[in-house]
Order: structure tokens, then C-alpha cells, then sequence
């Protein structure tokens, strides 16, 4: 029997019956997360960044939260583990540069390996393919643009793979191939979620992606990026209209956000927004 708390994410998610594993299974299981969940940052911009500990994760995702990687793929990894895939934990690090090398620690990823196969699985990326890749050199057309390639050496102590996103900000992703715990990101976690100079703490965003396109909020800003090239973007005026993007867009409950919080969270993307104007006259 599934736990409650994986039964309450399957829910989530809109599966009823994940049945053995298989790969079907889990390209199914992928891409309801993907289309449900948000990547966003809501607690850690209120000040109570969520702890990265799995079943804490399984909870919330369960009751209508999102988050980012170390959650995302934190609970996934563990719903998979319980429905009884052969997952492995990976230490990855995001790169603006395509051809950089460097394993920062700040994401985590996954593999999986099944009937045979091993497949790159990550709901974590918020712009990230919308199933699973076979984790092999090669391009792959899913909507958008995806790649991967061998990282360093094969016999190498810190050999692993570069994931590469032609369409993100961040276009590489490096990940060693060696196993990794969940401990191996808690000091990562800290400086994300409380240094002053953290993307998640300077501002806003949530993200979502289905089979066909990308929902990108930044702020005030509401994207719709579709893989052709085309998007649909518009300002939202106010907290009505984000809060409602929130809910109807990305799929967040908003039952765990009082008035106080959510005078906060806008007043916090009213400064953000009003600086960004404020660098653009410069």
C-alpha cells in the first residue's frame, strides 16, 4: 500500500493508478508533475524557506505547493523510490556558459534506470523537457531544444554529463555521474534560500512547463513561450491579477498565504519591478 502522503501527490498530479514500474510509467509520472507543478520561489521571498528534507517535500507537493529543484526532484525521487524505480540522486550545478565545466552543487538531478535503460529525469529545471531523455550523446526535439553529452573523462573520478537547454538563460546544466544524497545539498540550499545575492531572494518567479510550451512568471511579468518561437507576454497590474495567475496559471494553492503574506509578496515585486524600470532609463 501507497503511503497517504504519496497518495496525496499522485492526486496532485492526476494519477490514480502508477502501477508497476515501466518506462510508460514513468514518462507518464514526468509529465503530470511537470504540467501540475510549479518551480517557484513563494516562501523563500516570504522569509520561510521550506526544508529540503524529502518527505517534507512529498507533504507539500501533496498540498498544493511548489518549489525549486531540491524539492521538485527531492520528492520525486522519493515517490519513484516508492513505487519501486532504481533512482539515482546527482550533483549538478546551472551554467550561463554552454561550454563551461564546472559542477557548482547548486541543483540537483536525476537518473533512472529501468527495463535496461538509464534515462535523465528532472522536473526541476521549470524550462526542462516535458518527459524523460535516454541518457545517451545526442539532440532531442521535445517542443523545444534539448541535448546531452558526456562531462570530462568516462574513467575520470568526476566524470558525469552536460544537459544542454538551447532556449533557457541558463544553457547547461553539468551533473556528475556519481550517486549523491540529500545532505550533499543542504549547504547549497542555505545560501539559496537566505543570501542576500540568491536569484530566489532578488525576486519573483514561477514556472511551469507542459507538453507544448513554458509559463514563465518574473515579477509582474507573465510569459507564454510556445517552442516555434512565439510568446505571449503581459504585465499584471495588480495583486488580484498575480495572485490569480498563481493559482490558475501555475496550479499553486493559495490556502497557506495570509493577507499579511500576500501584502508582501507584492510589495516585494512592486520594488523589484520598480528597479528593473529604474536600470532600464540608466
Amino acid at each position: 500500500m501507497i503511503p497517504g502522503i504519496y497518495t496525496d501527490y499522485l492526486g496532485r498530479i492526476g494519477i490514480t493508478d502508477p502501477g508497476s514500474p515501466s518506462a510508460e510509467g514513468l514518462f507518464a509520472l514526468a509529465r503530470a508533475h511537470l504540467e501540475r507543478i510549479p518551480f517557484e520561489n513563494t516562501e523563500i521571498q516570504l522569509g520561510r524557506p521550506p526544508d529540503i528534507d524529502p518527505e517534507l517535500s512529498v507533504r507539500r507537493l501533496g498540498e498544493g505547493r511548489g518549489g525549486y529543484c531540491f524539492h521538485l526532484n527531492g520528492a520525486f525521487a522519493a515517490l519513484l523510490e516508492h513505487l519501486g524505480y532504481d533512482v539515482t540522486r546527482h550533483l549538478g550545478g546551472m551554467c550561463a556558459d554552454r561550454d563551461s565545466e564546472e559542477v557548482s552543487g547548486d541543483h540537483l538531478t536525476l537518473t533512472v534506470r529501468i527495463d535496461g535503460q538509464v534515462f535523465f529525469v528532472d522536473v526541476g529545471l521549470g524550462d526542462g523537457p516535458p518527459e524523460p531523455l535516454p541518457l545517451r550523446e545526442g539532440r532531442y526535439e521535445r517542443g523545444f531544444r534539448y541535448g546531452l553529452r558526456p562531462l570530462g573523462s568516462p574513467d575520470a573520478a568526476d566524470a558525469g554529463w552536460t544537459f544542454l537547454n538551447e532556449d533557457s538563460p541558463f544553457p547547461a546544466m553539468n551533473f556528475r555521474s556519481a550517486p549523491a544524497a540529500m545532505a550533499d545539498f543542504a549547504d547549497e540550499h542555505l545560501r539559496l534560500s537566505t543570501a542576500e545575492d540568491s536569484p530566489f531572494l532578488q525576486s519573483f518567479f514561477m514556472l511551469r512547463r507542459t507538453a507544448g510550451a513554458v509559463d514563465r512568471l518574473h515579477g509582474r511579468t507573465l510569459i507564454h513561450l510556445d517552442p516555434q518561437g512565439g510568446s505571449d507576454k503581459r504585465e499584471l497590474a495588480s495583486p488580484e491579477e498575480l495572485f490569480d495567475a498563481m493559482a490558475t496559471v501555475f496550479g499553486r494553492e493559495l490556502d497557506d498565504l495570509t493577507h499579511a503574506d500576500r501584502a508582501s509578496l507584492w510589495a516585494r515585486v512592486q520594488r523589484a519591478h520598480e528597479a528593473w524600470l529604474a536600470s532600464q532609463q540608466g
